[in-house]
């Protein structure tokens, strides 16, 4: 399935191609993947999560370099190792692009769930709506909560609901929260008036 991007298909071609160089699974989330499920939105990056075997960064920036991204950070700086985030910048456009190291769990469950879109030539894994939703819900911020919002009334009868509702349940116990299944059963509410 084609989707509306306001990322180039060359940039998730350059991207498709490092992350393929270093052997890497990986899948779109955030905004571009809002745009895929959801309701178009501003947005000016792109986020990407990727699970190395082995886990290399140094390897994956230098892939990375030789195909038009820059690090915005120094390498020697320790951000990558406190955040596990990667933030580059995909040069040909100026399009900031994060790239978020998988741990184990969550991200492994939503690695094996991914949906190959097609992006150009590219096919590009991304993460399901189901879990996409999670991730927003979990975010709770308000363009997360609209986010999903979006996704209820454009996929709301081909979701697997309690694919989410187990997702968020797992999160609970594991979080020591209560309020992540309530806050998405009240946004599927309004969803459905």
């Amino acid at each position: 399935m084609p989707f509306p991007s306001a990322a180039p298909a060359d940039l998730f071609a350059a991207l498709a191609e490092a992350l393929a160089a270093v052997g890497a699974r990986w899948y779109l989330f955030g905004a571009q993947a809002a745009l895929i499920w959801g309701r178009p939105r501003l947005t000016a990056d792109v986020d990407v999560t990727v699970r190395l075997d082995p886990e290399e960064p140094d390897a994956l920036v230098r892939a990375f370099a030789q195909r038009g991204f820059r690090l915005r950070v120094d390498p020697g700086d320790d951000f990558v190792r406190r955040t596990r985030v990667l933030p580059f910048v995909f040069e040909p456009n100026g399009l900031p692009v994060d790239v978020v190291l998988a741990g184990p769990g969550l991200e492994e469950l939503f690695l094996s769930r991914v949906v190959p879109v097609r992006v150009g030539s590219v096919i590009v894994p991304v993460i399901s709506p189901e879990d996409l939703i999670v991730t927003k819900i979990l975010a709770g911020r308000p363009k997360d909560v609209e986010d999903v919002r979006g996704i209820l009334l454009e996929r709301g009868g081909q979701l697997d609901l309690g694919t989410v509702r187990a997702t968020l349940g797992m999160l609970e116990a594991a979080l020591g929260q209560s309020d992540l299944r309530p806050a998405f059963e009240a946004e599927l509410a309004r969803a459905r008036r």
